[in-house]
C-alpha cells in the first residue's frame, strides 16, 4: 500500500484526471444524468425535498449526506434563506448549511431558484434599476431593445474575450454593475475577469471598489469557463461539488489521512481564521496533526488553541500554493508516522458524518429536536 503522502500527491497533482475517473463510474454517471435532467424542473422547496433522489444528490454535493434524513431541518434552512444574517442557516456554526441554501436559493428566487443565472436575468434586473435611476422608463422601446439583444446574445458568450469583443453586450454588462466609467479600460477589465473571485488575492478582490469583484462574480469565466453565462449554482456547480466529495470519500476508504488532506486542500483558500478551523473537526484534526499536538488538546480552551495555532502558523499561508504544499507534506508525513498506511479508522465517521448524530454540533442537534417533518 502506498504511504499517505504518495497517495495524496498522486491525486492532488491532477485533480481533474482523478475526478474524471469518478465521473466515469457507472453509478455516479447514472445519478448525475438523472440529477441534471431533473433539477431544473424543481420549482419549490416542497418538490425538492420530496424527490429523494435529487435531494440526496444535492446533500452529498455539499457534504451533508448524513443529514439527508433531517428534512424538516433543511426545509427550515431553505425557507429562511441567507439574506438575513440572523436566518437559521446563517446562525449555524457549520457553514455548509448556508452554502447549501445559497445553491438552492428558493427563499430569494422562488420558482427560478434552479434556473436563475446572474449573467442573464440577474444582470438585466440590475440594468433596469440603473435605467430607472437615470430617469428613463424601463419599459421604453429603446431600453427593451437593449434588454432583448443582451438576453439573446449573452448565452452565446463562452469567454471573457467574447464578452469584451461585443461592445454592445460589454457596455450593457458594465452599466448593469454600475462601472460604466471603466468601459474604455478593457485591459483592466480583462484582468478583473481573468483572476475571478475564488482567490482572495485575485486582481478584483484586491481592488478597493468592490463593484469590480461583483462584476467578476457575475461573469465568472475563471470558475465556470464556457458555462459562466448559462450555469446555475444548483446545476453543474453542484455536480462538480458532488464529484469532489465522492473523490475524497473514495480516497478515505483506503486512507483517512488522504481524505483529510484532500479536504483541507479544498477548503484552504477559504480559511480566514483559526476559529473557523476549530469549527470544523476535520480541518482542526489536520492542523493538530501537522503541529504534532495530542488529540487531548482538542479539549483545551478554544482561545488557548487559537493562540497556539497562531504562534506556529499564518492563516494567509493556506492561500499560498507553495506554502500550502509544504504544510500538506508535513501533515501527510506526520499522519503516516502515527498511522502507518493502516486501515481507515472509525474516527472518519465523526469527522465527516457517520451515524445521524456524529459530528453534529450542539446547536444543530438542539434545533433539530424542535422540528418534525
Amino acid at each position: 500500500m502506498l504511504n499517505t503522502y504518495t497517495s495524496y500527491h498522486l491525486i492532488a497533482r491532477d485533480i481533474g484526471k482523478a475526478i474524471g475517473r469518478v465521473e466515469s463510474q457507472p453509478t455516479v454517471e447514472r445519478e448525475t444524468e438523472y440529477y441534471l435532467k431533473n433539477i431544473k424542473n424543481v420549482k419549490s422547496i416542497d418538490e425538492f425535498v420530496k424527490n429523494d433522489r435529487l435531494f440526496k444528490y444535492a446533500m452529498k454535493a455539499h457534504g451533508l449526506q448524513d443529514m439527508a434524513y433531517a428534512k424538516a431541518f433543511m426545509v427550515k434552512a431553505l425557507k429562511e434563506g441567507i439574506t438575513d444574517k440572523d436566518s437559521f442557516a446563517n446562525k449555524l456554526t457549520d457553514k455548509r448549511y448556508a452554502e447549501f441554501v445559497k445553491s438552492f436559493n428558493f427563499a430569494e428566487l422562488g420558482a427560478q431558484a434552479t434556473t436563475y443565472n446572474k449573467a442573464q436575468q440577474g444582470a438585466v434586473d440590475q440594468y433596469l434599476i440603473k435605467v430607472e435611476l437615470a430617469g428613463l422608463d424601463p419599459k421604453s422601446e429603446a431600453v427593451q431593445k437593449e434588454v432583448k439583444y443582451y438576453l439573446d446574445n449573452i448565452v452565446k458568450v463562452k469567454s471573457a474575450k467574447d464578452l469584451l469583443g461585443d461592445d454592445r453586450l460589454y457596455a450593457f454588462a458594465m452599466n448593469a454593475l454600475g462601472i460604466e466609467a471603466s468601459i474604455p479600460n478593457k485591459d483592466m477589465m480583462e484582468k478583473v475577469l481573468a483572476g475571478g473571485v475564488r482567490d482572495p488575492k485575485s486582481y478584483a478582490n484586491q481592488m478597493t471598489d468592490k463593484r469590480y469583484a461583483a462584476f467578476a462574480a457575475v461573469y465568472n469565466f475563471e470558475a465556470y469557463g464556457e458555462t459562466a453565462t448559462t450555469t446555475n449554482p444548483s446545476q453543474r456547480p453542484s455536480v462538480d461539488k458532488f464529484m469532489r466529495q465522492t473523490l475524497e470519500e473514495n480516497a478515505g476508504k483506503d486512507n483517512e489521512g488522504v481524505r483529510l488532506a484532500l479536504y483541507f486542500e479544498r477548503k484552504a483558500s477559504t480559511i480566514t481564521s483559526f476559529y473557523q478551523v476549530l469549527a470544523d473537526p476535520a480541518l482542526a484534526k489536520v492542523v493538530r496533526t501537522a503541529l504534532a499536538l495530542p488529540e487531548s488538546f482538542a479539549g483545551a480552551d478554544i482561545d488557548r488553541q487559537v493562540a497556539l495555532f497562531e504562534s506556529k502558523l499564518k492563516v494567509e499561508d493556506f492561500s499560498d500554493p507553495k506554502k500550502l504544499g509544504e504544510f500538506m507534506k508535513r501533515f501527510t508525513s506526520l499522519w503516516e508516522i502515527n498511522n502507518p498506511s493502516s486501515p481507515v479508522q472509525a474516527s472518519v465517521g465523526v469527522l465527516f458524518g457517520g451515524s445521524p448524530a456524529a459530528g453534529v454540533s450542539t446547536d444543530l442537534l438542539f434545533a433539530m429536536q424542535k422540528l418534525r417533518f
